[in-house]
Formats: C-alpha cells, structure tokens, sequence
C-alpha cells in the first residue's frame, strides 16, 4: 500500500526518510548487531546516541550554556505536576493564561496541588478561538505558565509574554522547532515528542540551571524532581531509549532542511496555502482568528456547521462531516476527524508533511464541496 497523507494531531507522521533510516538499522545500529530497542541504556552502544541527542537540540534550538536538556517520560501532562511541584516553592503562587484544553489541565493540576493561582487572562469566552494579549506580567509569582501552541483549537502564540524576572514556562509540544524561539526568554520549555519530534514516549525538558532545586515542594516524589534526572544526565532510570535515538535522527533531519529557519519557511508556505483557500472559501472556514492562527493545527468547519442545535441541523452536520472524513480516507488522506470540541475537521501540518500533502488535501476539499454544495 502507498504511503498515505498523515494530518493526525499526534502521535504524527513522522519524515519518510527518518523512517526508512530506522528500519534500515533495525537489527544493527552502528555496527553494533544490535537494535537499539535491545541496548542497555548504560552501554558503549547507546551513549554516543543520547549524546548526539542532546548536542543537536542544544544546536538547533541554540540553548543557552545555562540551561539543561533532559529526556523524561510521561508524557507533558507529567510537567503539569512537575512545573508546579518544582518551582512553585518560593511564594507558592503561579499565574496561567488560559488558551484551550491543555493550558486548563496545566492550571488545575497546579491548583490541586496547593498553590494560589491566578488567571492572567482567558480566552473561553470565545471557545478559545485567539489568544489573548498580555504585553506585561509583574507580582511575585514563582512563574507565569503559557501553553504557546494549542493543538485542539488551533490558535498560536504569535509574541511571548514580558514577564520580567518572573521565569516564563511554555508547553510548546505541538510547536517545537516548527520556526525559531527565543529559548533564553523561558524559563522552562517542555514538549511531548509525538507531534514534531518522535514517536510517543519521550517528553523534552530545557530548564535554566537556576530553577533546578533541591528543595521542591514538600512530599515531591524522586522521579518528579528535576534534580533528579539533571544530575544523572536522563539516566536516573531506563530512559525511552528508542524514542530518543529516533528523536535524534528527527534533528539531523531539520538540519539538513534548514535547521529552525527552513522549518519556518516550510511550514508557512502549508499553513499559508491552506489558510488562503479557507478564508476564499465559501463551503469552508477556520475556526482560529487571524492574528492567533497556529500553523501546526488548522481545525476547519463546513457551511453545515451552523452552531444550530436542533436535530436536523446536528444531523446534517454530522452527515457531511462523516462524508468528508471518509472520503479523505479512501483518497489517501488520514486522520482529519476534527476533535469534539470544536468539530468539524482538522489538518495538523507538522514539520514532515509535505507541502504536496497540503496541495492534495486542497484538491479533495474542492472536489468534496463541489459535490456536496
């Protein structure tokens, strides 16, 4: 069967030729008749791996000398405990601004867990549509947690928040690397590998050296505190070995593309294409408002989905949902089923889909309204 178009929010389509790398060293990586699914993460073997890892995030993302990079696992839900858990010592208050689903877990998570927080801002009032402006953040919070792309709702930080010496926390799972960022205005970035990175299973942390400590939140399990994986360079225990070794593999990829400058040029040149048909459109529009639109997620609806609730309406609506999103299948294109939030459909267009996927997905969406007008 041929290699189909992937638009899945995650985990995601992953570059073919990355792909084909990894099958080719399946059973023996560097030489070492081994598959790195069966390497001890405390080997000759893997070192160089974990290593070569690191070197290139730090390169790509030009980490700062003061931050540290660990390779943990749970996922960035995990960080939701752990951000608070471990910075969240000093007053023991934290402000959020609220941007979707993921920024809402974050936000409780850090409220479960004892500490006063504050709303900054929200932007619910409008299903999440855009994000809202906060220019400048002062008080004496311990930090100021930002999610800066949100995959569900499609909407996208386009300015980091001043919050002066207020160290800035981003989840930026479904954005990393996806164009340039400014890593010394953050505090803390994290991501969960699945969307831009690797296969599930590994989640990205770049901390500032500073916010390291040895003292976190009374009753902080080992394993949930950063210390604990930054002194054992990721190898407290068994890291996802697996995942990092492909996730290494991702970045010589983006290198050989451009590095971060050649991920944005790619990137806007989809989002661009698919955003200007929506908006010419008069069977589709974007959900997410210009000016906080994310070029990774594009969440679109039909002219059936009209927000009326009476039966016939979300009948119908359902109908040509279920319409487009079989279609696109047979077609080749996969996993555009919109998410029940906002509905409709969704094209996530991370780094390795091509821009001929975004064209193909053009052609059916024409072809689709054409028949269904």
């Amino acid at each position: 069967m041929a290699r189909v178009f992937n638009f899945s929010a995650g985990p995601s389509a992953l570059p073919e030729e990355v792909l084909k790398e990894c099958a080719a060293e399946m059973l023996d990586c560097n030489g070492t008749g081994q598959s790195v699914m069966e390497m001890s993460h405390r080997s000759k073997a893997f070192e160089p791996i974990i290593q070569d890892a690191e070197a290139m995030v730090r390169k790509l993302m030009n980490v700062p000398a003061n931050y540290k990079i660990l390779f943990l696992q749970g996922g960035a839900s995990t960080q939701f405990a752990m951000i608070p858990l471990n910075l969240g010592i000093k007053t023991g208050k934290a402000a959020y601004i609220k941007t979707g689903v993921w920024a809402k877990k974050a936000e409780a998570e850090a409220k479960k867990l004892g500490l006063e927080v504050t709303t900054l801002a929200s932007s619910e009032d409008k299903n999440f549509t855009y994000i809202p402006r906060v220019e400048k953040v002062t008080g004496d919070y311990d930090y100021v947690h930002i999610t800066f792309n949100n995959t569900i709702m499609g909407t996208h930080y386009e300015y980091i928040p001043d919050t002066g010496n207020i160290p800035l926390v981003a989840d930026i799972s479904s954005c990393i690397l996806s164009e340039p960022l400014d890593v010394s205005k953050f505090g803390l970035l994290y991501a969960g590998a699945q969307k831009n990175l690797a296969p599930a299973g590994v989640t990205l942390v770049i901390i500032r050296e500073d916010l390291i400590t040895d003292t976190p939140r009374p009753g902080t399990p080992t394993m949930l505190t950063y210390k604990t994986h930054a002194d054992e360079g990721s190898m407290f225990n068994t890291p996802p070995c697996y995942t990092i070794y492909v996730l290494g593999k991702v970045m010589h990829w983006i290198e050989k593309n451009g590095g971060a400058e050649g991920m944005k040029k790619r990137n806007y040149e989809k989002a661009n294409l698919l955003y200007d048909y929506l908006d010419k459109s008069d069977f589709y529009h974007a959900t997410a408002e210009k000016g906080s639109r994310s070029i990774m997620n594009v969440p679109f609806l039909t002219k059936y989905s009209t927000g009326a609730k009476d039966d016939a309406s979300v009948a119908k609506e359902k109908e040509i949902n279920d319409a487009f999103v079989k279609g696109a299948t047979a077609a080749g294109l996969v996993n555009l089923k919109g998410h029940r939030l906002v509905g409709g459909m969704r094209a996530s267009i991370y780094n390795a889909m091509t821009l001929d996927g975004v064209k193909a997905l053009i052609k059916y969406m024409d072809k689709f309204a054409a028949e269904n007008k």
